[in-house]
């Protein structure tokens, strides 16, 4: 089992897709589970407020992913459902 956020940060478990989101004019692409967390764990909190449940549904599946790539469905589900809400998809 990972101990941290430092690990889910750095795990290299694929999503079940790759997400294509244009930030500031540059296209930054996510495919695993690391990448998104860090994604969505490194922008301000204040960011993500408008969409807080959904962000901590991302976060605690990211989380689960990180530890068993077998919830990386629920992850990419969580992702997706965040990102749209957000319109960055």
């Amino acid at each position: 089992m990972m101990s941290g956020a430092n690990d889910v940060s750095n795990s290299d478990t694929p999503l079940r897709a790759t997400f294509k989101i244009n930030l500031n004019g540059k296209t930054v692409s996510i495919g695993t589970v690391g990448q998104a967390y860090r994604f969505i764990t490194n922008l301000s909190s204040v960011e993500w407020i408008e969409f807080k449940s959904l962000h901590a549904d991302a976060v605690r599946t990211l989380q689960g992913a990180a530890d068993n790539a077998m919830l990386t469905v629920q992850a990419t589900t969580a992702l997706r459902a965040l990102f749209v809400r957000a319109k960055l998809l």
